[in-house]
């Protein structure tokens, strides 16, 4: 075990009163003790106090390896906190941490809500089109943000979504002697004055333009320009696919990046490779629309030179331009590596047929039709027979 020298002590409002006994005897025998110009004052670091340098970089407490160091972080160091920037690269036993009440916990508290029950999100930093996907019928989320201007551009968010009813608490300083609570809808948001350091809470209404849950999603919520994975193809690729928490997705030929959407929203990550600019253009809105910035990225290229250089995926999709030379490229990856191919072509079916006889997996070919206006009555309108390929390479 390497030897212990750095406390992280996770701080509340209400300063050096809310710390346990070790918390405080670990402020004491530290030599030095780093965090933001407000959690320094709180614990009075005076000479000792070294402010986190801006943007945020670890390295400066790194440096002091083998002195005795505190870090203060906000409540739970460990929830979107300076803790797991730290710890990861550190060894077992160089740390040791006093966690306080995230504001999280401050929050469902004085609320009276489960935590179990309780979404919790750090927005501070990522775009408020995240929250889409985790609104639901009554659903409660405790979110952290940036300042009163996030919060009013999050009520305007969910009021343009047709959510205006969702309930909102404004909360600030919990926990501290100025704590400051306060309710309005969505839509009727003006609360004046909300200082840097807020957490909002939320609960959606009972009924509302919720985002479905399951793979398959209308074409609706997408931007596109008609090429566009059609929603009950996109619900058995995405089976065929099976996203996970994490994993990454090549979406190769990806029109408007409606699968690589719907693989984020299971919890992957997702590289959208276009070679059209207005197409291009689609996905990046759909990246906006569902809030994935950071999950998901577009890139402008031709295949099969476009996957030279990618990090190394999971699952790959092909859902345009697959091509006997991009196949040849596909073979280079890990074993285990799952590949999906859709096709509407004769001569890309033809490839594929070929390539499951040598290779395996499975061929399924998918047929639909929607009822469309026919004269003054309906009729079946067919769509162009999909064949998907299906392999584990």
């Amino acid at each position: 075990m390497a030897e212990m020298w750095l406390s992280i002590i996770g701080l509340g409002e209400d300063g050096l009163e809310g710390l346990t006994d070790a918390s405080r005897a670990a402020l004491l025998a530290a030599e030095v003790i780093v965090g933001g110009p407000r959690h320094l004052a709180l614990v009075g670091a005076g000479g000792r106090g070294m402010v986190w340098p801006v943007p945020f970089d670890v390295a400066p407490v790194l440096a002091l390896r083998g002195r005795p160091v505190v870090v203060l972080a906000s409540g739970d160091p460990f929830w979107h906190g300076a803790g797991g920037s730290l710890t990861a690269l550190l060894a077992p036993g160089e740390w040791r941490c006093f966690a306080g009440a995230s504001v999280v916990s401050l929050a469902a508290a004085h609320l009276g809500w489960r935590l179990e029950e309780v979404t919790s999100l750090g927005l501070h930093a990522a775009p408020i089109a995240r929250l889409r996907h985790y609104l639901a019928p009554n659903a409660r989320l405790i979110i952290t943000l940036s300042g009163g201007a996030a919060v009013a551009a999050c009520a305007q968010w969910l009021t343009g979504q047709g959510l205006g009813a969702t309930q909102l608490w404004v909360m600030e300083s919990l926990g501290g002697p100025g704590q400051r609570v306060r309710r309005a809808s969505a839509a009727s948001f003006d609360l004046p004055d909300v200082g840097p350091l807020v957490t909002l809470a939320l609960q959606a209404p009972p009924k509302g333009p919720f985002l479905p849950g399951a793979p398959g999603r209308p074409e609706a919520l997408f931007a596109h320009d008609g090429q566009i994975t059609k929603s009950p193809v996109r619900a058995v690729t995405l089976a065929a696919l099976a996203p996970s928490a994490g994993a990454l997705l090549w979406d190769l030929g990806a029109g408007s990046g409606s699968v690589s959407v719907e693989w984020c929203l299971a919890g992957g990550r997702a590289i959208a490779v276009e070679a059209r600019q207005d197409r291009l253009s689609n996905i990046q809105a759909n990246i906006d629309r569902f809030g994935l910035s950071g999950q998901m990225q577009a890139i402008l290229s031709r295949l099969p030179d476009a996957i030279i250089g990618l990090e190394v995926p999971e699952a790959v999709f092909v859902g345009g331009g697959f091509s006997a030379d991009l196949m040849d490229r596909l073979t280079a990856l890990p074993k285990g590596t799952r590949l999906v191919v859709n096709t509407v072509t004769l001569e890309t079916e033809a490839l594929v047929v070929d390539l499951q006889a040598r290779l395996g997996g499975s061929l399924m070919r998918m047929d639909f039709a929607v009822a469309e206006p026919l004269g003054r009555l309906r009729g079946w309108q067919a769509a162009r027979p999909v064949v998907q390929w299906s392999v584990v390479l």
